[in-house]
C-alpha cells in the first residue's frame, strides 16, 4: 500500500514538471511569435504599464509589460527592455495609466526618488499656502484638482472697522500639487490638512505669498475640466444685503455727543426798515393876552392888540 502511494505521488511530481516546462515553452513560444510579427509589420516591442501607478510608485516585473508599436511612431525615451526599465530601481513620477508608455522623462533616473518639482510644468513654481476645514472646502481639494483662491482682507480707509471686509478672487484655474506631504492624486478620501501646495508662475507665487499677509485665502474648488474664466469682481458688505451705506467716519462711542455748533445771527445787505417818526404837530400860535381891540365887519369879528402907551 505504501508502494503505491509513492508511485502515484512520483507520477504526480512528473506530470507536474511536464506541465511547467510546457508553460514556459507556450509563453517563450508566444514571446518569440509576438517578436516575430512585430519583425514583419515593422513593429517595435516597448515597455508600457500593465497596472495604474501613481506618483512614487516603485517599477516592477508586476506593473509593466512588452507591447507591440509601430516602430515610425516609437515616443522618444521608450524603453525597449523590461531589463532597461527596471535598472536601479526607476520610480514613477508622473500617474501613468495601463497601456501608456513608460518613457524617461516620467520615471527617475538610475537609484532616484519621487520629487514634487518633477511633477512641475515648465516654467512653474510650487508655492504653499495655508488652509483649513472652512478655507480649505472641508478637507475635499485633492492632489490634482483645480481651484480658485480668493483672498478677504479688511477694506482700506482710516474709517473702517473690524467688520468691514472685501472678497477678491485673486488667481483663477490653479492646479494643486500636495494636501501637507499628500502628492498622489489617487489619493481620493477627504482629509483636512494645514497647507496646500498650488502650480503657479512666478507672478502668481508673488501674489499668493503677499495675500497670504493681507488677509485670508480660501480655495474654491471648480471642475477640472472648465476653463472658463468668469468676470472678476470685489465682493462686500453691500452685496450681502446692506442697504448701500458707507463709512465716512468713526467716532468713539464713549465720548458724548458734540454739541451743535455755534450759528452766527443773519446779517442782511439792507437795513430792515425802520418804523416811520410819529409826526409832530405844528406849534400852535401864542394867545395875546394883552389890551385889544374889536372890529366888526358886517358879521365877521376881528380883534387886534393895542399897545400901551409908549409901546410898540
Amino acid at each position: 500500500m505504501g508502494g503505491r502511494n509513492i508511485a502515484i505521488l512520483a507520477v504526480a511530481v512528473i506530470l507536474g514538471i511536464i506541465a511547467v516546462l510546457f508553460a514556459n515553452a507556450w509563453f517563450s513560444g508566444a514571446e518569440e511569435r509576438q517578436a516575430q510579427i512585430a519583425a514583419e509589420n515593422q513593429m517595435a516591442r516597448i515597455v508600457v504599464a500593465a497596472q495604474p501607478m501613481e506618483f512614487g510608485t516603485a517599477l516592477s516585473q508586476e506593473n509593466l509589460r512588452m507591447q507591440n508599436f509601430p516602430a515610425s511612431s516609437v515616443p522618444q525615451g521608450a524603453f525597449t527592455s523590461l531589463e532597461a526599465a527596471l535598472q536601479g530601481g526607476r520610480v514613477a513620477l508622473r500617474p501613468i495609466v495601463p497601456g501608456e508608455p513608460v518613457l524617461a522623462d516620467k520615471v527617475s533616473g538610475s537609484g532616484g526618488r519621487a520629487v514634487l518639482s518633477a511633477n512641475l510644468e515648465e516654467g512653474m513654481r510650487a508655492v504653499a499656502i495655508p488652509v483649513s476645514a472652512v478655507n480649505g472646502v472641508a478637507g475635499f481639494v485633492r492632489p490634482g484638482d483645480i481651484v480658485d483662491v480668493l483672498l478677504t482682507r479688511q477694506i482700506p480707509g482710516d474709517g473702517a472697522g473690524g467688520q468691514d471686509l472685501m472678497t477678491d478672487v485673486i488667481m483663477e484655474g490653479v492646479r494643486v500639487l500636495a494636501i501637507d506631504q499628500v502628492s498622489s492624486e489617487s489619493a481620493t478620501e477627504p482629509g483636512v490638512g494645514a497647507t496646500a501646495t498650488v502650480e503657479v508662475d512666478t507672478y502668481g507665487a508673488q501674489r499668493l505669498v503677499l495675500a497670504n499677509r493681507l488677509g485670508t485665502l480660501t480655495l474654491a474648488l471648480r471642475n477640472v475640466e472648465s476653463q472658463e474664466a468668469g468676470q472678476l469682481l470685489t465682493v462686500t458688505a453691500r452685496d450681502l444685503g446692506d442697504p448701500g451705506l458707507y463709512i465716512a467716519g468713526q467716532r468713539n462711542q464713549s465720548q458724548p455727543a458734540p454739541q451743535p455748533a455755534y450759528q452766527p445771527p443773519v446779517i442782511y445787505a439792507q437795513s430792515p426798515p425802520q418804523a416811520a417818526p410819529a409826526r409832530q404837530s405844528a406849534p400852535s400860535e401864542p394867545v395875546y393876552r394883552g389890551p385889544s381891540m374889536s372890529i366888526i365887519r358886517g358879521t365877521e369879528s376881528t380883534e387886534y392888540p393895542v399897545g400901551r402907551l409908549g409901546g410898540r
